[in-house]
């Protein structure tokens, strides 16, 4: 659901055909906190593992065993894959008429807009921290649950506005490995390359940002009783 509908939004905004094309960065950033919003409802059942960053900061404050955390991973490639897959099919036509390599490897991944891997890798770090000490915060602070996954889209929308405009803010290692991997598979015509040297960046850079964030919260986010 969260790599379907994120990848959709780009995907409306990007390709020439479509009519959502320009819609602009806002409406990207809107698209997909929705898709978070989309995501975390429908995955309650796992406490909303979406993104490997999360699911390391849990498994890093006990929450979570070493098994769960690679079942979680799992799940989070295949579900990003498949997401992705199923965005592609909805855009068919428009990935046939797209004459860009480049829009249509940006619907499925994130790239740089100044090509810098290791400031790119900094603030893949900086973003994901701000996600994952907020989640934190929202469970040791005892958010009221009536809110349910409004506090998490809220977070996610003032990451892509604030901090999103010098990677595009990848913050989820699924997020970007999966489709970038689809990407590599599908038949996309006169797609290029799927851009596999900057492909660590926003794997690397989340999961580095999320374990800082769940070593810092045990000083800095104390459990509210």
């Amino acid at each position: 659901m969260l790599i379907l509908l994120g990848t959709g939004v780009v995907a409306n905004v990007a390709l020439t055909k479509t009519k959502g094309f320009n819609g602009g960065t806002l409406m990207v950033t809107f698209g997909w906190a929705f898709a978070v919003f989309a995501g975390v409802t429908v995955s309650y059942k796992s406490g909303a593992h979406l993104n490997p960053a999360v699911s390391l900061a849990q498994l890093i404050l006990g929450n979570i065993t070493f098994v769960q955390f690679l079942i979680y991973i799992l799940a989070q490639m295949v579900g990003a894959i498949i997401g992705a897959v199923l965005c592609f099919l909805a855009y068919k036509d428009h990935f046939n008429e797209e004459p860009e390599p480049a829009a249509k490897l940006g619907v499925f991944s994130t790239g740089p807009a100044i090509r810098n891997y290791a400031w790119n890798f900094v603030t893949e770090v900086i973003g994901t921290f701000v996600l994952v000490f907020s989640i934190i915060a929202f469970t040791n602070g005892k958010t009221p649950s009536e809110l349910g996954a409004l506090p998490v889209a809220l977070i996610v929308l003032v990451i892509g506005v604030s901090l999103g405009g010098p990677t595009g803010y990848a913050i989820n290692p699924a997020r970007d490995l999966g489709p970038r991997i689809a990407h590599a598979f599908l038949p996309i015509k006169g797609k290029g390359p799927s851009d596999w040297s900057y492909a660590w960046v926003p794997v690397v850079g989340p999961l580095v940002g999320g374990a800082i964030a769940a070593l810092l919260s045990f000083p800095l986010l104390p459990i509210v009783h």
